[in-house]
Order: structure tokens, then C-alpha cells, then sequence
């Protein structure tokens, strides 16, 4: 059986994540991307490196086209945002496990989320949209603070904190020069705590495996930089969430949810990424949960229903953290990766940069240096582990 897996960059979570998983599985994959070398090149130390084929992966004409003058497909798969849509369009051309295209595009697209979840009347946020060249002065009274953000996009790139419409120009003007052909977002501020919620379907039922509470930096910007493990959320919260992600349409394969929760136990919306959680969090959640949740998610996308998931595990804490530049410059000295085990507490360190290569500073996920994360019984021992990791090692930045 053959897995067509479509993406963008390499990522640890396909690289480390779903390609092992689909060779236990015994399927043969294909990786359609328009970033065949660097794929080639993440992929040369595996020990069954995949197929890898150049292919225009944002059009999914093209997806369609190459499929079917190649090997025939047992199942499509994304684990990238921005191909959500994409794959699930070619999926369903083949009759093959789909997500519902309209739910992917919801995801995807901020704007339209705002305007679903507010149609169904479960929840309504102010927002509006700035196409490219429009004069954020042209919004009626946006309600500051409120947040700038692209519509489409991730991992907190080019998302701000404005107070008002001098800071809302500003960063417009800033952005519009980064991204010139962009759609921008403007919505109100949702206060509270941040929280996840992973979630793994197959069609028909839902697990929920729990979440994580995140640690963001500093305003103007919205960078994750620590996720604690939160085994379950009370019954009134996660009903909340799951009504927004069925008026979605959420339902096949992985979700990772970011929502708030207020101090009168709304819970809101921030954004939904229809795939695994990235940044090693995945990785950590099936060493947590201890259940091959990589082998899970595919199976979901081959039609098969998903097997009985363990309860929550209240017995288990967990934390990721990231080391961030904070500044430009090039790395001049960082540890490697490394595992270890002590005391009960399970410690791994994944470099995300290597020494020798400098970057601009971006106040993104993508001035992380690396990533630490432990799992344990108990969550202080466990932040001192990882406290006392970071304390240990250097990571130097030479301008």
C-alpha cells in the first residue's frame, strides 16, 4: 500500500514522527513537495529513506495529476497547514479518506472561522479583514488592544499586539512589506489563560489525548516558549471546545486547538491547526500517553477505526521548552542533542539550529535554538530537570 505524504519544508514531525511510523506499518511512501532536495537530503540517514517527487504541492490539480501517472494510493496525507485543503481536494478526487475541505479551508483561513463559529452562534470575536494596500484606517472603531495577524498564516509570523491606530498602522506598513500579497486579520484581544487541545479522529469517533498550557513572550508578540502537560480539562471546558471543532467540521485524523479560557470559564477560540502539534510536543505526547500515535494518525487517513486510547493519564506531567535568539547573528556554540533519564524523569534536547548558521532575529518560532522537554511523575521535579539542563549549557549568538 502506498502513502502519498505532501509537504513543504521537512519537519521533525514527519521526519521523526509519521515516516517511522509508516514503515512499522509497512507502507510504501512517496513524498510529493516542492522542496525535493532539502527532503532528499532530511531523509539520507533513515533507514528506508522514502520516495521523494518534485511536485507543485499548493495546487492540488498538479497533486492529482502526478498520483495518477504514478503508483496507485492507499491513502493521502498532510501534516502541513498550509496543504490541509490541498490534500484533502486530491484525497477525495481518488474516493480515498478525506477531510472535509470546508473544515480545512475554516482552519486555514482566520476570517472565515471568525464568521462560521459566529453564524453557528457559538462564539463571536470582532474581526475584520485587511486586503493587501487597504488603509487600516478604513475599519470602523476597531476595539484596541486588538491583534494583527495574516490571515493565513503560522506559527506566530508577523502576529502583534496593537494598542492603537498609530501601533495598528505601523505594524500594517511592516508587514505589507514583508508579505505584500497578504490578507490581513484584525481581531479583539481574547484575554485568559492559553491552552491546547490534541485531538485524533477517525471519521466517526474522537479521542481527546489532552492539552498543554502555554507560556507565551512578552507583548507585542505572541511566541510559545513553555508548554506544560495538562492531563484533562474539566467536563464544562471541553464541551465548549469540541462544539466549536464539530461546527467546524473537525473531524478525521489529528487537531491541535489553541483557545483560551476566561476567568468565567469561557473557553474561546484562538486558531485551529488540523494536524499534529509540532515543535516536538507530538513527539513528546506519544512517550506521554505511551501509545503510537504517529501509526494512529495514519491509520486514520488508511479508513481503519482508531483502536481504544487510554484515558487520560493523570499520573503523568510534561514540559517543552524552547531556547530563543534574541538577537541576530550566527551560532557560535550550542549543546547537542541528548537523552537521559534521572530520578524518574525522562529529558531529551533537540537542536533546531546548527552552530555555524547565522539568522536575522524574526520574534518567531523561528528564532528558536532548540527544544528541551521532560516527562515525569510529579511537575516540579520535572521543571527542574529542565531548568537545570538550559542552566548547564550555553547557546552563544556572535553579531
Amino acid at each position: 500500500m502506498r502513502l502519498y505524504l505532501l509537504a513543504l519544508n521537512p519537519t521533525d514531525s514527519v521526519t521523526q514522527g509519521f515516516l517511522p511510523a509508516a514503515a512499522r506499518l509497512g507502507l510504501d511512501v512517496t513524498v510529493l513537495t516542492d522542496h525535493a532536495e532539502a527532503h532528499r537530503l532530511a531523509y539520507a540517514g533513515l533507514p528506508s529513506p522514502p520516495e521523494v517527487l518534485a511536485c507543485e504541492v499548493q495546487d492540488f490539480r498538479e497533486v492529482v495529476g502526478l498520483v495518477s501517472r504514478h503508483h496507485a494510493p492507499a491513502a493521502l496525507f498532510s501534516n502541513s497547514d498550509h496543504l490541509q485543503t490541498q490534500t484533502a481536494l486530491a484525497a477525495g478526487y481518488f474516493g480515498l479518506p478525506a477531510k472535509d475541505w470546508r473544515a480545512t479551508l475554516r482552519a486555514k483561513n482566520k476570517a472565515e472561522l471568525r464568521r462560521h463559529l459566529s453564524a453557528t452562534g457559538l462564539d463571536t470575536v470582532w474581526s475584520a479583514e485587511l486586503a493587501p494596500g487597504q488603509d487600516p484606517a478604513t475599519l470602523a472603531d476597531p476595539p484596541f488592544p486588538c491583534v494583527l495577524k495574516p490571515r493565513e498564516g503560522v506559527a506566530s509570523e508577523d502576529v502583534a499586539l496593537v494598542t492603537d491606530a498609530a501601533e495598528l498602522a505601523l505594524r500594517h506598513r511592516e508587514i505589507q512589506h514583508r508579505r505584500p500579497g497578504a490578507t490581513l486579520v484584525v481581531e479583539e484581544l481574547l484575554t485568559g489563560d492559553l491552552f491546547t487541545l490534541e485531538t485524533l479522529g477517525d471519521g466517526r469517533d474522537r479521542r481527546v489525548l489532552g492539552g498543554f498550557r502555554t507560556r507565551l513572550s512578552p507583548p507585542p508578540h505572541f511566541v510559545e516558549e513553555v508548554l506544560e502537560f495538562v492531563p484533562a480539562y474539566p467536563q464544562a471546558v471541553l464541551d465548549q471546545v469540541l462544539a466549536q471543532l464539530d461546527a467546524l467540521g473537525v473531524g478525521l485524523g489529528a487537531c491541535h486547538t489553541e483557545f483560551v479560557l476566561q476567568a468565567d470559564g469561557r473557553a474561546r477560540l484562538i486558531e485551529v491547526n488540523y494536524r499534529a502539534i509540532g515543535d516536538q510536543c507530538d513527539l513528546m505526547l506519544a512517550q506521554i500517553l505511551e501509545i503510537p500515535y504517529f501509526e494512529h494518525v495514519l491509520t486514520a487517513h488508511l479508513g481503519r477505526p482508531l483502536p481504544d486510547v487510554p484515558g487520560p493519564r493523570t499520573d503523568r506531567r510534561a514540559r517543552n521548552e524552547v531556547v530563543c535568539a534574541d538577537r541576530a547573528g550566527t551560532l557560535t556554540a550550542a549543546p547537542g542533542r541528548y537523552d537521559g533519564e534521572a530520578d524518574g524523569v525522562r529529558l531529551a534536547y533537540r537542536p533546531l539550529r546548527p552552530v555555524g548558521e547565522r539568522h536575522e532575529h524574526y520574534r518567531t518560532n523561528r528564532d528558536y535554538l532548540g527544544v528541551v522537554w521532560a516527562i515525569g511523575a510529579d511537575q516540579a521535579a520535572v521543571d527542574a530537570a529542565v531548568a537545570g539542563f538550559v542552566a548547564a549549557h550555553r547557546w552563544e549568538i556572535t553579531p
